[in-house]
């Protein structure tokens, strides 16, 4: 088994045990005992993409931590929190709502290359600690900003007021057991009749779903409240859903339930990305025999007729390498036992 389970991650479920989900998948199939690591932690709050590497392809895991990823969240304006999301303690209150056009307005001052402050409680280290671990012993957790960068930032129109995106079951749709949904609050329940009316131009808004597209290291929780301060508010996330992660979307995602099901059939071969799949950015670069024998040797190829850059290097179907190409030499990256 070497490949990617894209999994879709359950509201409530941590990525680590999203890895735990997959190893009893594979034990209850009667599948061979594999590496399995996860390439990018979401919250238990967050759902939605969750790549899982197996066998071969968790050496490629690190890649998908330094890759860039699509978030949908909500913003609910009023509140912050200690922790900038529901799950955490209010630290202030505004009365100020911001209109549609304020929101629209304040969204270039967030696109391209900012500088952010990541959230207290975050696995950043402070003096070789977890900030969480600070954060909730009660201590103050003072934290660099860092740079990072926001490729796009846009509104759901569909979503931009009231009930928020779970105001339409089909958002979760293959994934919202009946149990998840009935732990939500109540402003996030399912409401019948579809999606909430439009925001209107000049009218206040509680809460607003924006669609984020950004860099590594990147903390919605902390575009969230800097949006909200921008407005002259405070606010926090309540809803957060990654849609994307590096070449890997909700199309590809499958449910825990569906996991199980093709696992115990024995057909999850069926759902399982090939190893290729995690590499999509990277031109792929034909081995004759003797050059695969070399690189698996972790020998210099001498010669090779190829652009600087990185390259996916196969022997027929079978991948070889991952190649760094300079000065027409290329280096084992990450070599495949395969």
């Amino acid at each position: 088994m070497n490949g990617w389970l894209i999994i879709d991650k359950p509201l409530g479920l941590g990525s680590t045990q999203g890895v735990s989900a997959v190893k009893r998948a594979l034990r209850e199939g009667g599948y061979a005992k594999a590496k399995v690591g996860h390439g990018g932690t979401l919250d238990p709050l967050a759902t939605g993409v969750l790549p899982i590497a197996l066998g071969e392809a968790t050496k490629l895991a690190g890649r998908m931590l330094d890759s860039d990823k699509v978030y949908d969240f909500t913003i609910r304006f009023g509140e912050q929190t200690d922790t900038l999301d529901r799950e955490g303690t209010v630290i202030a209150t505004s009365g100020v709502r911001p209109t549609l056009a304020a929101v629209e307005a304040v969204l270039a001052d967030f696109t391209g290359a900012i500088e952010q402050m990541p959230p207290a409680f975050s696995a950043l280290k402070v003096d070789g600690q977890r900030a969480y671990d600070l954060a909730r012993a009660g201590e103050e957790v003072v934290l660099a900003t860092r740079a990072v960068t926001v490729y796009s930032l846009t509104i759901l129109p569909e979503l931009a007021r009231g009930g928020g995106p779970l105001a339409s079951g089909e958002r979760w749709r293959g994934n919202a057991t009946d149990d998840l949904l009935a732990a939500l609050p109540l402003h996030h329940q399912p409401a019948a009749g579809g999606p909430p009316p439009q925001a209107k131009l000049g009218e206040d808004l509680d809460e607003i779903t924006l669609t984020a597209h950004v860099s590594k290291g990147t903390y919605i929780r902390s575009l969230a409240r800097d949006i909200a301060a921008a407005l002259g508010t405070v606010g926090h996330v309540t809803y957060l859903r990654r849609t994307k992660a590096g070449p890997f979307g909700l199309a590809q995602a499958i449910s825990l339930d569906k996991l199980s099901e093709v696992a115990k059939a024995r057909n999850l071969e069926q759902v399982l990305l090939p190893l290729r799949a995690g590499l999509d950015d990277i031109p792929a670069l034909p081995l004759t025999p003797d050059q695969a024998g070399a690189l698996r040797q972790g020998r210099v190829l001498d010669g090779i007729a190829a652009d600087d850059g990185q390259y996916f290097a196969c022997l027929h179907d079978v991948p070889v390498a991952l190649i760094e190409v300079q000065a027409r030499e290329g280096r084992v990256v990450r070599g495949f036992n395969l």
